[in-house]
Parts: C-alpha cells; structure tokens; sequence
C-alpha cells in the first residue's frame, strides 16, 4: 500500500503520518542493507574488487545508520525489545566500517596541510625532495607509519566482524526485518510526525547549548594548548559539538522517514552537516598530530613541525563551527 510523504513546504504538511510509513521506510533500508552485504561478499579484495568492496562498505554503513537512527527516533512505536537489541548491533557494524576510512582520509588531511604549511623551494638546503623541510617531512614519515598502521589494523578489524558469529546473527535480523516489521500495539493508530518533531527539537536545544563565547572564538587559545598537553583524552570543547553532528543526522533520516528522501537532502541541512563533518575531522586530524607530538624522542624539528600541523586543524576546527554558525542561522531563518 503507497502512503503519501507530506512536503515539508506544504500547508498540509501537518496531516497524520501512519506508523506504516516508518515500516515501509525500515523495509526499503534492510533491503538496500543486504544488497550491498551481496555486493561486498562478491566483490573479492583487490583490483577492481577493493574499490566495490569500499563501495559495499560504504552502503553498508549507510544503510545500518539509517535503520539504527529511525529505530532511535521512533522507538516507541517498535517493539521494544527487539529494537533496543538491533540498534546498538548496527552502531557496532557501522562504527567498525567506518574506522579504516577515517585513518585514510585523515592522514591524506595531515599530509595536504604539511605541504600547504611547509613549502620550500626545491634549491633550499634544508628541503627534501618532495620540497618539504626537513621537521616537516620526518612528520610526514611518522605520521604515514602511524595511520597507516591504524588503518591496516582496522581494515583487519572489520574483515574480522564480517565473519564473525555477532555479525551474521545481525545480518539475520536484518533479513527478517526487510519482510517483517516488529510495530508495537500502540503503532496501530499513532502518528510519526510528533516523534520527528521531538528529534527537531533535541536539536535545535543542543545547537542552543553550543559554546559559543569560547569554542568559536577566532583565536581559541584554549582550543590549541590543551591539544599539545600530556592528557590523550578527546578535546573537552569538540564533546557538544559531535553530538550536535549526530542529532542533525537523527534529525535528517527522522524527515527522510516522514517526507520522503528529498527532504533529507536539504541543501541547508546538508551544508550544516557538511560544516560539522569538517569539524570532526579538523578534530581528529588535530588530535592525530598532537598524539604523533607525543612520540617520545622525537627530534625538535618534527615536534614542531607536528606542533605547527596541529594549531593549524585546530584553526579548521573553528572554521567548520563558524560556517555551520551561518549555515543554522540561514536554516532558522528560512524557516521562519
């Protein structure tokens, strides 16, 4: 049966969303979910092959966020039970997937930012032959052997959760979910549209809850120094801002889920996520060259290099807040 996907710019858009949508919603991800699990299992691991298994990761991920994220937003409307023993199943999967391209994305970050920060010309003595100093091009190096070591270990990780007991067990649930949907009693005559509503507006209070006066400061001394001290712990001022990132994404498949996938593809939502995203990985760049500074006997050359590199992400860092700053307040008053 076709349910209608209100337009989030028509007047009617308030009608009654039935609890079928969120159904037929979580049937067509679980499906797409075994499709690429399909396509990543055919796809072997070299050649032409890595790149459709990256691929068949990706929309793994995609897939497992998705159905994760609308069992979060409409939990009570599902059985209860059985939502609150797939959800944490899917982050899982998600989480694993996703580490083996962040440490590639985030070392080709690194090493864009030291070429972009330390040029010299090719004639100078302390260059090497990539035109790097020599601080700067030993930072490369340890930051290369230290990613790439993360990234080798991660791409085990995840081959290791694709064959392991838990994974299939998660699979198979996914399975029965693209032909049975376990809807509460309550769902038979519920509307999704107060659900989102209430996802909107865990947002729009944590957005409220920035830190502003300090985290988007142009010149955040605060944001520089404690990521080059001794503590290994995440930056205390990034901690709101990544839970802002994962309740826009909430909030995003919430819309997909009651409007249909064009408003998930809000281009002022999408430039508000893509804000945040740059945050999160200036952040863990950031974090990356601080962690690489660590590195005991290093020489003073590299430290600063690794120094330079580091309050350079942490500039990036609060240049995605005053971006996604423009991007919300164009968002709020549009939607005014």
């Amino acid at each position: 049966m076709a349910h209608r996907h209100p337009d989030p710019a028509d007047p009617t858009a308030g009608s009654t969303v039935p609890a079928e949508v969120l159904a037929d919603y979580l049937r067509a991800q679980a499906t797409e979910f075994l499709r690429a699990l399909r396509l990543h299992r055919e796809s072997g691991g070299t050649g032409n092959g890595a790149r459709k298994s990256a691929d068949a990761a990706h929309a793994l991920r995609r897939s497992a966020r998705r159905i994760s994220g609308s069992l979060h937003t409409f939990r009570p409307l599902l059985e209860e039970s059985w939502a609150e023993e797939l959800r944490p199943e899917l982050a899982w999967l998600s989480g694993t997937l996703a580490r083996e391209h962040a440490h590639r994305a985030c070392l080709e970050r690194l090493l864009r930012a030291l070429h972009r920060l330390s040029p010299r010309p090719a004639d100078s003595g302390d260059a090497d032959r990539d035109g790097l100093t020599v601080g700067a091009a030993k930072a490369a190096a340890l930051l290369d052997r230290r990613l790439s070591l993360a990234r080798s270990r991660a791409h085990s990780t995840a081959l290791r959760a694709l064959d392991s007991s838990r994974f299939h067990a998660m699979a198979d649930k996914v399975a029965v979910l693209a032909g049975d949907v376990p809807l509460a009693p309550t769902a038979a005559t519920a509307d999704l549209t107060p659900l989102a509503a209430a996802a909107e507006e865990r947002l729009r209070a944590a957005v409220a809850a920035l830190p502003l006066v300090t985290a988007g400061s142009p010149y955040n001394a605060e944001g520089l120094v404690h990521g080059l001290s001794p503590d290994p712990s995440p930056h205390p001022q990034d901690t709101p801002w990544h839970q802002v990132r994962l309740l826009l994404r909430l909030h995003r498949y919430a819309r997909e889920v009651v409007h249909g996938p064009d408003a998930s593809a809000d281009p002022r939502l999408l430039t508000a996520g893509r804000a945040l995203d740059r945050h999160r990985d200036a952040s863990k760049a950031a974090a990356a060259a601080a962690a690489a500074a660590r590195t005991p006997r290093i020489a003073p050359a590299t430290a600063y290099a690794l120094g330079v590199l580091h309050a350079d992400q942490r500039h990036e860092v609060e240049a995605a807040r005053f971006a996604f700053q423009q991007a919300w307040q164009k968002q709020t008053v549009d939607a005014d």
